[in-house]
């Protein structure tokens, strides 16, 4: 039986029995009339009539009709209590898981598919708490029970958890009512059964898991500040420890909130993004696209001599970039604000007061009612046989060194097929490097749908990048002036000379050296933190790099407003971080930009989309530029116009997908950015006609048959 068909034929079903339900006599006294004649028809049947009764009591509760009351009611009074008791019990969980796989089957694609991002956040406390707060429903019988199976049917709950958790759930109800049945000659009225003292009874009962669930937490929380003292006094309201951009936009909100605030950074202000990521490769790669243009110059009509490139004055410039921005980061601006700046490492001694270690070796301990961890990460370097003996670089690295060379080197291997190796290796391509990129996956960018790696794969290869994928390294060794580096994949094994290795194979968060692991506090992976980005030890925090879940400067950013509120007020109300549309980029050519699920990421989760797809090369503003490389690819719920996902590939990527990052946030569909008036020629009109797209393929091909036969009548054809 198909979907449709098992659809209609439950709403069938239902209405009925909802018809059968209206032609009863719904009253003590019509029950007590259909008791007498079941209770003499039992005398001479009793075990067919328990059946009969146990499978009627079950269709009734699959179907969610209002019966079951009187049912409960009427099975005590025919049965007996033990005997009823037995009965409805296991009837009414087997009948509600029924109506809740029903509710999953019929309903839950479709609720997904319209509303699935909006409801991100309740799956996410279903999956962690569902069986509690579904106990604690089945606890309070003035809870209409359909409502709780239809929408637990549409969470991902399984269905052993749901019918276990209903028959220890309803067990009380259940009772209750079944011995009022026992009692139904005495009974005159419901509220003989549901008296306003019972149902507080039951309330009381319902509210118990939570209130031993907040007594739990508390004293999980106590024990985890045994054994230290908590200050009468506080010389700081925060502390945080780390000046990326997750730590000083902490910094930032406290002093602007007039929080006692000091900021401890052992390094450069400014953190990984400002002295060795985000804006240093942001200047490269500026200077290897002006390279690329010259050499490019002739398709547009212009004759250029092949660039010469003076790589100190290149590697000059970025730190020129780095200067000028550095004041933004400065001490000086921070101290500006209010925020007390201190230059040292810190490390926390007890969940309030953190140990502050000077330049000149002499230290200083601070009390603080809350501490942020962002500590942000480090370059990962990987366990390969000769690497510490050789003189590799690092993202980190690779900029102070270069500043002193004289010249580029002529040839580099870069180990890491993700942005960080993807944006460095085409730069260094077209600067004159002969570039090798070694990738242990079958294809650069692993994480992102196939089509964009392949094209990025192309540009990088018309850059002149040897790509080596599927191929993992396993040894290094210094050869003369060069390094050896042996790769292996499948395919075999060969070893590469280059002057220089390159390892940007990700980033790890630094967890070590701050005094968290003899806290107690989880730091396998990264620092472990709840939704609210707090530790086990709750007024200690953390964001950014150090806390993940993605290593973004906006999103440490973005992070550090909840945790500096939460470390500030979370003790009168707290936040929960808000994950839902986070964008990002990859600075190659073309751009790389997304938002929300990829292709990939929505085919391994199960979740029901339509694409829609507009290539660059249709869009008269990238057909002037010579940018035509690239498309615009959206992913909407199936059957609606709202937005799952956008990956952009092409120039301007980046600010392109802005546009739908906004729309994703608000909730607005493709239909509103196709009611928006983009300018003329842009590349933002992509956006627009994707949309456009989208509305194309929905066009009712037998309404515009009657379209047409309608204008050819007006003309009298």
């Amino acid at each position: 039986m198909t979907k449709r068909a098992l659809t209609i034929a439950v709403l069938l079903l239902i209405g009925m029995g909802f018809w059968a339900a209206a032609a009863l006599d719904l009253s003590l006294d019509g029950l007590r009339d259909l008791v007498a004649e079941a209770t003499a028809y039992r005398d001479q049947n009793a075990a067919a009539l328990w059946v009969l009764y146990f499978l009627a009591y079950v269709a009734v509760t699959a179907l969610s009709l209002p019966l079951a009351v009187w049912m409960t009611l009427g099975a005590g009074a025919i049965f007996g209590f033990w005997s009823a008791l037995l009965m409805v019990s296991f009837a009414a969980s087997i009948g509600a898981t029924l109506a809740f796989l029903v509710a999953r089957y019929i309903a839950r694609d479709w609720v997904i598919a319209r509303f699935g991002a909006r409801l991100d956040g309740v799956h996410r406390g279903l999956a962690r708490d569902g069986a509690f707060y579904l106990f604690t429903l089945r606890l309070v019988p003035i809870v209409p029970f359909f409502v709780v199976n239809l929408v637990m049917g549409l969470s991902s709950m399984k269905a052993a958890t749901f019918y276990l958790v209903s028959q220890a759930g309803m067990f009380a109800g259940t009772a209750v009512y079944v011995n009022a049945g026992t009692q139904l000659a005495g009974i005159s009225a419901l509220g003989d059964i549901v008296s306003p003292l019972l149902l507080a009874s039951f309330a009381a009962l319902g509210i118990f898991p939570w209130i031993a669930k907040f007594a739990v937490a508390r004293i999980t929380r106590h024990r985890a500040y045994r054994g230290h003292k908590r200050p009468a006094r506080f010389d700081r309201n925060l502390i945080v420890i780390g000046a990326g951009a997750a730590g000083l936009v902490s910094a930032y909100i406290a002093a602007a909130v007039k929080a006692k605030v000091t900021l401890v950074e052992a390094g450069e202000m400014g953190g990984d993004c400002l002295n060795f990521g985000c804006v240093p490769s942001k200047a490269l790669i500026k200077s290897a696209k002006r390279a690329h243009d010259i050499r490019s110059a002739a398709k547009y009509g212009i004759t250029a001599p092949a660039p010469k490139v003076d790589f100190p004055r290149v590697m000059a410039r970025v730190h020129e970039v780095i200067a000028q921005i550095a004041p933004h980061d400065s001490v000086e601006r921070y101290e500006g604000l209010g925020v007390e700046v201190i230059k040292g490492y810190a490390r926390i001694r007890d969940p309030w007061h953190v140990e502050i270690t000077h330049s000149d070796g002499t230290f200083t301990t601070l009390s603080t009612r809350a501490i942020i961890v962002a500590t942000g990460a480090s370059p990962a370097i990987p366990p390969i046989t000769g690497l510490s003996d050789v003189p590799y670089l690092t993202s980190d690295t690779l900029w102070s060194e270069m500043k002193s060379r004289k010249s580029a080197p002529k040839s580099m291997v870069i180990l890491g097929g993700g942005p960080i190796g993807c944006e460095l290796a085409q730069s260094f391509a077209r600067l004159g490097v002969q570039v090798t990129q070694v990738e242990m996956s079958d294809r650069i960018l692993a994480r992102e749908d196939s089509e964009v790696s392949a094209a990025l794969t192309e540009a990088l290869t018309q850059d002149g990048v040897t790509l080596k994928t599927a191929m993992r390294a396993v040894a290094c060794a210094q050869s003369g002036d060069q390094i050896a580096v042996t790769i292996e994949g499948d395919a075999g094994s060969e070893t590469i000379l280059a002057d220089d290795l390159l390892v940007a194979v990700g980033r790890s968060p630094r967890l070590t050296g701050f005094g968290l692991e003899e806290l107690g506090i989880v730091t396998e992976r990264k620092v472990e933190t709840n939704d609210y980005l707090q530790t086990l030890l709750p007024n200690i925090l953390a964001a950014g790099d150090v806390a993940g879940p993605y290593q973004f400067t906006h999103t440490a950013a973005h992070e550090a407003y909840y945790a500096a509120v939460n470390a500030l007020f979370g003790d009168i109300w707290a936040s929960k971080a808000d994950y839902r549309t986070i964008p990002f980029a990859i600075f190659t050519d073309p751009e790389i930009a997304r938002v929300g699920l990829s292709e990939t990421e929505a085919r391994a989760n199960g979740v029901a989309y339509e694409v829609t797809r507009y290539d660059l090369d249709d869009l008269d503003r990238a057909i002037a530029d010579g940018t035509t490389t690239g498309f615009v690819k959206v992913l909407t719920a199936k059957g609606s116009d709202r937005i799952l996902g956008a990956t952009i590939i092409g120039a301007e990527a980046g600010n392109l997908l802005a546009e739908f990052t906004l729309a994703m946030k608000h909730g607005l569909g493709l239909n509103k950015i196709l009611g928006t008036i983009h300018v003329y020629p842009t590349m933002a009109e992509a956006n627009k006609y994707v949309a456009g797209n989208w509305r194309k393929s929905r066009v009712n091909a037998r309404a515009l048959a009657l379209l047409e036969r309608f204008h050819d009548w007006r003309r009298g054809a």
